[in-house]
């Protein structure tokens, strides 16, 4: 089948650097707009009964478009473009032509005939709503299609994805549809240089994942500094190369599609992005080790409090006197109160609040990141303030060179600067209050393709860490005995490292997959469906990833699922408990929990996890699934309250930041 040429479809050409600049609303018209994001909640199902009635249409031209030969299809697609170019993909009869014709042309690219499940999710993303879609349900081919509409419409697009694996292997499935409509396709992943940053954003269609995007972004706000209006950069261009445009990654934020919205959105977005430089030391290699011995010596209670759910430590009267009492006759950096004090709490943090293989691993002597939303290594990223320097040197390792701040914003900042946004996941109801206040994005439940026949298992809750594996081991080997394949899921590098250790003790043999391990990742994932397979991971297999059944195992009862922990939000445990049972296939899901699980005590405190022992020996494994639920949840609004508090203090600190003087 010849390709589409590619200046049949080529995207018009756009004013420099388009973006849209999101409302700065303040006192009434700020309640307001909570108010009505609330009230409009119930009714956001509405939006299903159109989009639907636009898939049974689309249905019903399905044959005009089937009976074309390649050259007419190709005139067909030429048409709908313009018209979609010209009306927008608002108006109903021409939104059904577009999706039948798009049916067609992936069945003629892809091999496969969309499922109206499909269909309907890729309407969903052009009317700029989250599709909540279950996992199997063909997320991947969903985009694909949305993607391509989208530029069929005259606007480029980013496909944003959480992970390089998902960018990369999403776009290949994509790639021929792209290439038979004739639009250029480029993806952005870690390790890129400028010149093929350029290259891969100047594309119609870019598939990226959420960092590497909102940094590159990022980088041109610090090109663009205070003056990026359209004449100014026009002007330039016409003087010589080398302009400010020439220096730009990205041609601006005019179209994106979010998969894995919710952690993209929502669950990424309690931390800012911050571009630094490298900078001094805001202390000595003596100053540190100091305070580090100095934190070992303090009690928690006494001398400082722990505030586990918004991960910070505060100091007591106590804490610092005896800090001031520790000062007297050292160096200059002990002398300001602020400084010391400063000091002394990033050294608590570096001991109490971070962990090794946990928050973060050591590889090749250096200290890296673990990404707490995808269990993944982020080799390029720091801590700031000081703290990943005295985390080093906790650890030994010399300690690498500070940063100072450069530009600073939020995901929520960000990504309402597109002036086209739409989303899919499989966890998104949750949320879907948030999404609507802080995105203007309705949440669209669409129904799955088969009947789901996935059995979820209550919870069993067991007394002590040694009674808890001691299960875990136990139904594992029961399940393996039978053939069946196992995945177990965790919550960190650490509990992983654990699980594979019991396995082997027990005789089981297993893969592991979480940070240590993701060089191999998509071996591993293959290799999980497969007959008496025992798999450990963190959550790296818990979004995007598609565990294949081997065969006769859904005569087994399809992937059984292990989760020995709960994760920080329920939204997680539902993206683990969905590699099981995808589209239609049988499956099982059963949680095998602790009163020793972290979550109740970085949720609750000590006296739930108390609550949590009490409570299991008198009403048994529901009573006290009840208290680890209870502390999941608080965790949840407590994390939700880090967003809501962090956009606020975005919106007041942009305004001073040096790459900005609009309060980007």
């Amino acid at each position: 089948m010849p390709d589409a040429p590619a200046s049949s479809f080529a995207l018009p050409a756009l004013k420099p650097y388009p973006v849209v600049l999101p409302p700065e609303r303040k006192g009434l018209d700020k309640h307001a707009h909570a108010l009505l994001a609330r009230l409009s909640l119930p009714f956001a199902r509405r939006h299903l009964l159109a989009l639907q009635h636009a898939v049974r249409v689309a249905g019903r031209l399905e044959p005009q478009f089937a009976g074309l030969d390649d050259a007419a299809l190709d005139r067909a697609a030429r048409d709908v473009s313009m018209r979609l170019r010209r009306h927008g993909v608002e108006k109903m009869p021409l939104r059904a032509e577009a999706l039948a014709l798009i049916r067609e042309v992936t069945q003629r690219t892809l091999g496969n005939r969309a499922y109206d499940v499909q269909l309907l999710g890729a309407a969903t993303l052009m009317a700029g709503h989250i599709a909540e879609m279950a996992t199997g349900e063909g997320k991947t081919m969903t985009a694909a299609m949305a993607a391509a509409l989208t530029a069929l419409a005259g606007r480029p697009v980013h496909v944003v994805t959480v992970n390089d694996y998902l960018a990369e292997r999403d776009a290949e499935l994509g790639q021929p549809l792209f290439s038979r409509l004739g639009f250029t396709l480029g993806i952005v992943v870690s390790g890129q240089q400028l010149a093929e940053r350029q290259a891969a954003y100047a594309s119609d269609i870019v598939y990226c994942t959420n960092k590497e995007l909102t940094f590159d972004a990022l980088r041109d706000r610090l090109v663009l500094g205070d003056d990026d209006g359209d004449t100014r950069l026009r002007f330039e261009a016409l003087r010589g190369e080398d302009t400010r445009q020439k220096k730009l990654r990205m041609r601006g934020l005019v179209a994106a599609i979010v998969d894995e919205a919710d952690s993209v959105l929502v669950d990424e977005a309690r931390t800012p992005l911050i571009i630094s430089e490298s900078a001094p030391l805001p202390f000595d290699l003596a100053a540190a080790q100091e305070a580090l011995r100095l934190a070992e010596l303090l009690q928690q209670g006494r001398d400082y409090e722990v505030v586990a759910l918004e991960h910070r430590v505060g100091l007591t009267p106590s804490g610092r006197e005896t800090i001031a009492d520790f000062a007297q006759g050292r160096g200059e950096q002990w002398r300001g109160v602020i400084r010391r004090e400063e000091l002394i709490r990033q050294a608590i943090s570096a001991i109490r609040l971070f962990h090794r293989d946990h928050h973060y691993m050591v590889r090749e002597k250096k200290v890296v990141i673990i990404d707490e939303h995808t269990g993944r290594a982020m080799p390029d990223r720091s801590w700031s303030d000081g703290l990943h320097q005295l985390v080093e040197i906790k650890e030994g390792l010399e300690p690498s060179a500070a940063r100072r701040t450069l530009a600073r914003m939020t995901y929520q900042r960000f990504f309402r600067r597109y002036q086209y946004l739409g989303g899919l996941t499989g966890t998104a109801s949750q949320v879907a209050g948030e999404l609507k206040l802080v995105y203007g994005l309705d949440v669209v439940p669409i129904p799955t393709h088969r009947k789901l026949q996935r059995v979820t298992v209550p919870a069993s809750v067991h007394g002590s860490a040694e009674r808890h594996w001691q299960a875990v081991i136990e139904r594992v080997r029961q399940l393996h005995e039978r053939g069946a394949p196992v995945l177990i899921g965790t919550r960190s590098v650490a509990s992983s490292i654990e699980a594979g250790k019991r396995l082997g003790e027990a005789g089981l043999p297993h893969q592991v997959l979480n940070a240590r391990q993701d060089a191999t990742e998509a071996e591993i994932i293959a290799g999980a469906g497969n007959r008496g397979a025992i798999t450990i991971a963190t959550n790296m297999a818990g979004r995007g990833t598609d565990i294949k059944l081997g065969p006769g195992v859904e005569e087994l009862g399809g992937l059984h699922v292990v989760m020995i922990e709960r994760h920080e939000a329920r939204r997680i445990d539902r993206q683990l408990a969905g590699r099981s049972g995808r589209q239609g296939q049988r499956g099982r899901f059963e949680p095998i929990l602790s009163v020793e699980d972290p979550i109740l005590v970085d949720g609750g405190g000590k006296w739930l996890a108390g609550m949590a022992r009490g409570v299991l020996a008198v009403l048994g494994s529901r009573g006290a699934a009840f208290c680890i639920n209870l502390a999941q949840l608080r965790l949840e609004r407590t994390h939700a309250g880090m967003r809501r508090s962090l956009l606020r203090s975005d919106a007041q600190q942009a305004k001073t930041l040096a790459f900005s003087g609009r309060g980007e």
